[in-house]
C-alpha cells in the first residue's frame, strides 16, 4: 500500500506462532478471530506467494507479460509486500521497470495503445496506476526520482480535468468517458502527492475537489455502492456495475484525503463505503469477497482478475487507520484464500472461495497476494520460517511393474534478527507403501534480518512402487523451528499413462516445464508472444519404443522438440501471418527421433514473428507411446 507508514501503524504485535499451516486448513492458534494467521505464519504465507508471482516476472521488458495497468498494479503489489514484511529483495525489480519502461513505445510492444513517455498514454487511468506504483517505491527508498515521476504523471492527468459534467478526469485521452476508476486513482494520487511534498497546497486543492465532485457526482449509489461512471448526454450514474475496485479506490481516496486534513466527515462516509461492500446487497458471497463475473456461468477478464486485490489493498489501509470491526473481514479472506483458492505449486487463483473451475496467472497472483498481506501485521515479526517443494507438480509415467524414482528439493527460508539461528527439523511423509529419503533432516539457516530470507535445501529421493495407480499422490514436508515456528508444504505427483489435457487448466500444470513468458486466459488457452515460450515434459517409461504428440494450435507458431531441454529441433513453423486463428487445427508430430536416453521428451511453442505479437496459440495436447 501507498501510505506512509510510520504515520500510520496498526498497533499490533506478532502473534503466537502455530504449528502445521501451509496446506493444512485448520485455524492456527493465535489467529485472529475472522480466521487469519498469526504473525510470522501470515508473513511466510505472504514470502511464498509474492515468490510465484514474481517467478513470471519478465526482466528484458520489465513488467508482466501482456498486460501494461495489470503490471503497475502487480509491482505496487510487490511494493506493498515490500513495504509489509521488510524483505527488500525485489527493489531491483521496480527500479528495473522505472528505468526501461519510462521511455516512449510505440503500440503493442508494451500496451496496446502508444506510450508516450514518463508512464503516460491516452488512457489516463493507466498512467496513474503507475504514478501511484512510483509512489509506493518512493516511500521504500526515498528516492526522488520515483516521487518526481509521480509528479510529472500527475501533472499530465490534471489537463484531463474539465468542467464537463460538473468536473472530473477523463477516463481517456478523446474524453469519451468520465468514470469511478479514474477520478478515485486521482484522489488518491493528489492526497498521496500532498502527504510527501513539504509545504504543497495545490496538490491538496485537487484532493478535496476530487473528493467533492466524485461524492456529489451520483457515482455512489443509494445503496453506498460506486457504480462505473456517468453517461455521456445526462452526466448521470449510468447504474452500471459495482467492481470492488472502484470501491476499494473510493475507500481508499478517502482515508489517503483524511490524512491530509483529519476531517472526520471523510471516515464517515469511507465507513459508510466499507459497512455497504460486506453488508446485504454488497460484494461478497457466504463472508467472501466476490466480483460480479467470479461466479458460475461467467467469465472475468484479464482486467477484472485483479479487482479484488485492489479493494483489499484499500481495505488494508482502513483497518490500519480504524483498527476496529473490519479486521476480521480482512482475515477472514486471507485465510480462505490460502485454504481453498491454492493449487499444489502454490498459485492463488481467481476465486478466493475455492471451487472449481478455477483461473490461476499471474494476475489472479497479484490479486489474491494482496490478502495475505494484508494479514501480516503492520509491525511485521522478526522471526519467521516458510517452506516450499521443487518441482510442485512432478509427473511421472511408471512402467506398470517397477519402481520410479523422483527427485525433489524441499527448500526452507526463514528471518530473524542478525546473530540469531534458526535450527529448522524438516520432516517428509509419502503415501501408504512409498518411501521418501532422508524422512527427518536438520538445517541451520542463520538470518540477518527480514530484508533477505536466507534459505537452505533438503534433497528428497521418493520412490513409487511399480503397479501404482494413475491419480495425484502427496509429499508432505513440515519445518518446525522450536514450539513457536512452523510451516507445512506438499508437492503433489502425478501418476499418468496418458497425456490428454486443455491448456488453462489444472491438468495442464503438471506437464507444463517452463511457462517461459507465456500467458493463458483460461481454459484452452495458452499462447506465447514476442519472445516467450512454453515448454511441456513427458517422461516416457523406460521401455518406450515410439511416441508423438498431438497440439490444437494456431495462429503464428514455432513448434520445437527435444530430448533434453536443450538441444532443439524445429518440426513445425508457421510462416503466415496469421492474427485470427484462421489456421487452428490438430497437427501430430513424431517424438521417436527426439526421445533422449532416459525416454523423456520436450515440446516448445513460441512466436514464428515475435515482432507482431501474435504467437503461437495452444487449445489442447495429447501424447502416445508404444513400447
Amino acid at each position: 500500500m501507498i501510505l506512509n507508514r510510520s504515520r500510520v501503524l496498526r498497533a499490533l504485535t506478532a502473534g503466537v506462532a502455530s504449528l502445521a499451516v501451509g496446506l493444512v486448513s485448520a485455524l492456527p492458534a493465535g489467529a485472529d478471530p475472522g480466521g487469519g494467521a498469526d504473525g510470522p505464519t501470515a508473513t511466510a504465507r505472504a514470502r511464498v506467494a509474492a515468490d510465484v508471482l514474481m517467478s513470471s516476472y519478465e526482466p528484458v521488458k520489465a513488467w508482466f507479460p501482456s498486460s501494461w495497468w495489470n503490471s503497475a498494479v502487480a509491482l505496487q503489489t510487490i511494493g506493498d509486500y515490500t513495504e509489509r514484511t521488510g524483505d527488500r529483495r525485489y527493489l531491483p525489480q521496480l527500479d528495473n521497470t522505472f528505468e526501461k519502461a519510462k521511455g516512449v513505445f510505440p503500440a503493442g510492444y508494451l500496451s496496446g495503445d502508444p506510450l508516450l513517455g514518463n508512464f503516460t498514454s491516452r488512457a489516463i487511468d493507466d498512467s496513474e496506476w503507475w504514478a501511484l506504483t512510483w509512489i509506493q517505491t518512493y516511500d521504500l527508498t526515498k528516492n526522488p526520482k520515483y516521487l518526481d515521476m509521480a509528479v510529472t504523471i500527475a501533472r499530465y492527468v490534471e489537463d484531463y480535468w474539465d468542467d464537463t459534467c460538473g468536473g472530473g478526469v477523463w477516463w481517456d485521452a478523446e474524453r469519451t468517458y468520465k468514470n469511478a476508476v479514474t477520478n478515485g486513482l486521482w484522489i488518491r494520487l493528489t492526497a498521496e502527492l500532498h502527504n510527501r511534498i513539504p509545504g504543497d497546497k495545490h496538490w491538496l486543492g485537487r484532493a478535496q475537489q476530487g473528493w467533492n465532485w466524485l461524492t456529489g457526482s451520483g457515482l455512489i449509489n443509494a445503496d453506498g455502492l460506486v457504480n462505473d461512471g456517468l453517461t455521456t448526454s445526462t452526466c448521470k450514474s449510468n447504474n452500471e456495475t459495482v467492481w470492488t475496485y472502484n470501491q476499494g479506490l473510493a475507500i481508499g481516496a478517502g482515508l489517503e484525503l483524511w490524512r491530509a486534513t483529519r476531517n472526520p466527515q471523510l471516515l464517515t462516509t469511507v465507513r459508510r463505503l466499507a459497512d455497504s461492500a460486506i453488508g446485504a446487497g454488497g460484494l461478497v458471497s457466504n463472508g467472501i469477497l466476490t466480483e460480479s463475473c467470479d461466479v458460475p456461468g461467467k467469465v472475468c477478464d484479464d482486467n477484472q482478475k485483479q479487482f479484488k486485490g485492489i479493494f483489499l489493498r484499500y481495505w488494508m489501509d482502513l483497518t490500519d487507520t480504524t483498527h476496529d470491526r473490519y479486521l476480521a473481514f480482512q482475515a477472514r479472506q486471507a485465510a480462505s484464500v490460502w485454504d481453498n483458492d491454492r493449487d499444489a505449486a502454490g498459485r492463488l487463483g481467481l476465486h478466493w472461495a475455492g471451487g472449481t473451475p478455477n483461473v490461476f496467472d499471474w494476475r489472479t497472483q497479484a490479486s489474491a497476494l494482496s490478502a495475505l498481506i494484508a494479514d501480516v501485521p503492520a509491525r511485521p515479526p522478526v522471526r519467521s520460517l516458510s517452506a516450499t517443494m521443487t518441482p510442485a507438480q512432478p509427473v511421472v509415467m511408471a512402467a506398470s511393474a517397477s519402481a520410479t524414482h523422483v527427485k525433489l528439493v524441499a527448500r526452507v527460508q526463514a528471518t530473524a534478527p542478525a546473530g540469531q539461528r534458526i535450527i529448522a527439523d524438516v520432516r517428509a511423509s509419502a503415501p501408504e507403501g512409498w518411501t521418501v529419503t532422508p524422512r527427518q533432516a536438520t538445517v541451520t539457516l542463520r538470518p540477518k534480518g527480514n530484508a533477505v530470507p536466507v534459505q537452505a535445501e533438503v534433497q528428497l529421493d521418493v520412490v513409487i512402487p511399480g503397479g501404482t495407480a494413475d491419480g495425484r499422490y502427496p509429499v508432505t514436508v513440515t519445518a518446525t523451528s522450536g514450539p513457536l515456528l512452523a510451516f507445512t508444504t506438499q508437492a503433489e505427483i502425478l501418476v499418468a499413462r496418458s497425456v490428454d489435457f486443455d491448456t488453462g487448466t489444472a491438468a495442464e500444470l503438471p506437464w507444463l516445464w517452463d511457462a517461459g513468458g507465456s500467458q493463458s486466459n483460461g481454459v484452452q488457452n495458452r499462447f506465447a508472444d514476442g519472445n516467450a515460450y512454453f515448454v511441456y515434459r513427458f517422461p516416457f517409461p523406460s521401455g518406450t519404443t515410439s511416441a508423438s504428440a498431438t497440439l490444437t494450435i494456431d495462429n503464428e507458431y514455432v513448434v520445437e522438440v527435444s530430448g533434453d531441454g536443450r538441444q532443439w529441433t524445429t518440426v513445425a513453423r508457421e510462416t503466415q501471418h496469421v492474427h485470427s486463428g484462421e489456421n487452428k487445427a490438430a497437427r501430430t508430430f513424431d517424438l521417436t527421433p527426439h526421445l533422449g536416453p532416459d525416454k523423456v521428451a520436450y515440446v516448445r511453442v513460441s512466436d514464428s514473428f515475435p515482432e507482431e505479437g501474435w504467437g503461437g496459440r495452444l487449445y489442447h495436447l495429447s501424447a502416445t507411446y508404444t513400447g
